[in-house]
């Protein structure tokens, strides 16, 4: 019942996103183009409910092909244009996610849809780790506001999946005003280094 509810809203908020807020979403489109060339929205693949993959949208925070300097950047890299570190700081560059929510490729909250290639493919997930997959990823979600970029991959996998066993209407709005105070305060919004332990360092972190 919660999930159609849920779906219901998800709806009538984009909705009322791209019909509020067009004037800014203009007006972000005409800074990110004036302030470096190449397109003003960035298309990346995710992985989304049940582990399609689908085209999540962005407004570009950094230089045409800088995704092949690697996943990991902060506030120092010099592939994040001066318009791309405004927008990161206040999360503007999220918006165009509106349009993923409408189409039903994502939720306003929920797991974050991770890379198709990172942390690792689909395939070397662990059943218990698929578990994450059985929801609509969404903008923010329990892992966001509980460490965000700062936390492990395996730990975060884990929020999401103990998102997906616990998630209520009274979960999504405290998810909802956590990540309010996170975006003014900007917290935990910067890759501290990398955030991947591999199966062998597990396996001797646990032993």
């Amino acid at each position: 019942m919660y999930k159609f509810f849920k779906r219901t809203f998800d709806i009538v908020l984009a909705l009322l996103i791209l019909l509020l807020l067009w004037p800014i979403f203009l007006l972000v489109a005409l800074a990110v183009k004036i302030d470096s060339e190449g397109p003003v929205i960035f298309k990346q693949q995710r992985l989304g409910l049940n582990g399609r993959v689908f085209n999540l949208y962005k407004f570009r925070s950094m230089c045409v092909g800088a995704e092949k300097g690697g996943v990991y950047s902060d506030n120092k890299d010099t592939r994040i244009t001066k318009v791309g570190n405004i927008l990161r700081k206040t999360s503007l560059d999220e918006l165009p996610q509106a349009v993923n929510v409408l189409k039903g490729d994502m939720s306003f909250i929920g797991p974050r849809p991770p890379l198709t290639y990172h942390p690792w493919p689909i395939k070397e997930y662990s059943d218990e780790q698929l578990r994450m997959f059985e929801v609509r990823p969404g903008i923010t979600g329990w892992a966001q506001v509980n460490g965000r970029k700062a936390v492990e991959w395996n730990h975060r996998i884990e929020l999401n999946v103990w998102y997906v066993d616990n998630m209520s209407l009274i979960l999504d709005l405290k998810i909802f005003f956590l990540t309010f105070f996170k975006v003014l305060k900007n917290s935990d919004n910067e890759n501290i280094g990398k955030t991947v332990v591999s199966q062998e360092e597990k396996e001797t972190i646990t032993q």
